[in-house]
């Protein structure tokens, strides 16, 4: 896989699919800055060469990684927003609106917390 187009093509689910190029193009747009990149068989997004957010399916949901000091930061809104995580992803469950919000804050973030990066993952 090379593209996110690759990416796509590999979930079976059409509405799943659909789904996920929504929030992809969505971050496209959003953050124009930002590089896309497959890596893990997942896509993400980088700027600078740090990683920024990534995103992963799943049947009953798609996840979304802000990395750990992401997850730190918004843990008082993801779980007032009622959504599933673990120490280090949300879930997004597939039959729920995609919160856009709370995603838009994590990117945002993310690019200001890693504005003088120079490493893909935090140290």
């Amino acid at each position: 896989m090379e593209t996110f187009e690759d990416y796509l093509a590999t979930i079976d689910h059409p509405e799943h699919r659909a789904q996920i190029e929504e929030v992809l193009t969505w971050v496209k747009k959003k953050f124009p800055n930002l590089e896309q990149k497959i890596a893990w068989k997942q896509p993400m997004f980088t700027d600078h060469g740090t990683f920024i957010i990534g995103f992963s399916v799943a049947k009953q949901h798609f996840a979304v990684s802000p990395e750990r000091a992401g997850m730190i930061h918004f843990e008082d809104d993801i779980v007032q927003a009622g959504h599933s995580h673990t120490k280090e992803l949300v879930r997004f469950k597939w039959d729920s609106p995609v919160d856009y919000s709370l995603l838009e804050k994590m990117i945002e973030f993310n690019i200001m917390d890693k504005a003088d990066c120079t490493t893909f993952w935090r140290k």
